[in-house]
C-alpha cells in the first residue's frame, strides 16, 4: 500500500508521520487489496481546542474508503478514524464475498 502524507499549512514532525504511516498501515490486516492511502492533515483555528483534523482516503479496487475526525491531538484523531475505516474495510470486504 502506498501512504502519502499531506500537512496543510504546517510541517508534520517525522515522529507523526512515523506514527501514521504505522497506524494505517495496521488496516492492511483486514484487508490486503488496500491500493493507496491519502492522508490530510489540518489545523484549524490555531487557538482552539479539538482543532486538529485528520481526513484519511483509502483506494480499494473499484471504491474509495474515506473518514475524517476533528480532535485535541493527530494522535487521537488518527486514531479514531483509522477505527472507522476498520469498519468500513471490514464491510467493504463482506460485500466483496458477498458477490
Amino acid at each position: 500500500m502506498e501512504i502519502s502524507i499531506q500537512s496543510v499549512h504546517f510541517s508534520a514532525s517525522e515522529q507523526l508521520e512515523t506514527f501514521i504511516q504505522k497506524k494505517v498501515s495496521k488496516l492492511e490486516h483486514f484487508f490486503d487489496g488496500i491500493i493507496r492511502a491519502e492522508i490530510s492533515l489540518k489545523v484549524i483555528k490555531p487557538e482552539s481546542a479539538n482543532n486538529k483534523e485528520v481526513h484519511i482516503r483509502l483506494s480499494v479496487p473499484g471504491d474509495d474508503l474515506f473518514a475524517d475526525k476533528t480532535s485535541d491531538t493527530f494522535e487521537q484523531a488518527v486514531d479514531e478514524v483509522v477505527q472507522a475505516l476498520e469498519k468500513q474495510v471490514q464491510k467493504f470486504k463482506e460485500k466483496l464475498k458477498g458477490k
